[in-house]
C-alpha cells in the first residue's frame, strides 16, 4: 500500500509541533509544505514524519521535526531576511527556511552531503538557496553580514567569526557544548553580544578544518 506523506506530514505539524507550543504560522506552514522524507535514505522514509532524529550518513544526522520547527521559531524570521545556515546536512532545515526568506546560504564540510542536498534541493525547485563547501565555524565572509544565522551541529563555543558576521540586531540560534549541550540564542547589539539559553539539546558535534 502507497504510504500517504501529506497525512502524515499534517499529523506530525499537529501532534509533535503546535501540540509543543510552537505558534509562528510562517513555521507550522513551511513544516507543511516541505516533505521530509525526500530528504532521508529509502529505508528510512517510513520513519521520516516521526519526531526523532534520522541517520543521513556519513555519521550526520537530519534533526527531528520539532527542534527544526522550534530553532526556526527562535530566529523570528519576518521574510525578508538573508540567512547564513551552518550544516546544510540533508537539506531539510535549508528548505524549511527558503520556505519563509528571502536567501539562504548554506555551509557544509563534508562534500558527499553538501552535493546530495543540492540534487534534492534542486529537484524540489528551491532557487533561493546558495551552498558553498567549507569550514562553518568561519561563516561565509564574502556574503556577509546576515539578518540571521542558524547553526545545525554543536560547537565547544559559539565561533567569533559567525558573532562577526550578524548584522546589528541580527539573531543566531545554535547548540553549544559537548557531554552536555544548550540551544543558544545570540543578539548582537552593535559590539555586545546578548545570549539566552533556550533550552537543553543534542547534536552532533560541528566539524572544523581545524
Amino acid at each position: 500500500m502507497k504510504r500517504n506523506y501529506e497525512e502524515e506530514r499534517e499529523r506530525m505539524v499537529v501532534s509533535q509541533i503546535e501540540a509543543r507550543g510552537v505558534k509562528d504560522k510562517k513555521v507550522l506552514e513551511a513544516m507543511r509544505n516541505v516533505a521530509r522524507h525526500m530528504f532521508v535514505p529509502e529505508n528510512t522514509k517510513s520513519y521520516a514524519y516521526q519526531d526523532e532524529p534520522l541517520p543521513i550518513g556519513q555519521g550526520q544526522t537530519i534533526s527531528q521535526p520539532y527542534i527544526v520547527a522550534y530553532m526556526t521559531e527562535a530566529l523570528q524570521l519576518k521574510g525578508d531576511e538573508r540567512v547564513l545556515e551552518v550544516g546544510t546536512g540533508s537539506g531539510y532545515q535549508a528548505a524549511i527556511l527558503a520556505e519563509i526568506v528571502k536567501e539562504v546560504f548554506s555551509v557544509e564540510i563534508i562534500k558527499e552531503l553538501s552535493r546530495q542536498a543540492q540534487k534534492v534541493l534542486e529537484r524540489l525547485g528551491y532557487k533561493n538557496i546558495h551552498f558553498k563547501i567549507g569550514d562553518g565555524t568561519l561563516g561565509w565572509k564574502e556574503s556577509a553580514p546576515f539578518d540571521v544565522i542558524m547553526v545545525t551541529a554543536a560547537p565547544a563555543k559559539v565561533p567569533k567569526a559567525l558573532q562577526e558576521q550578524l548584522e546589528i540586531q541580527g539573531r543566531l540560534v545554535i547548540p553549544v557544548g559537548s557531554m552536555f549541550q544548550e540551544l543558544v540564542l545570540v543578539t548582537r547589539e552593535k559590539k555586545k553580544f546578548k545570549k539566552k539559553k533556550l533550552l537543553p539539546v543534542r547534536f552532533v558535534p560541528l566539524i572544523t578544518a581545524h
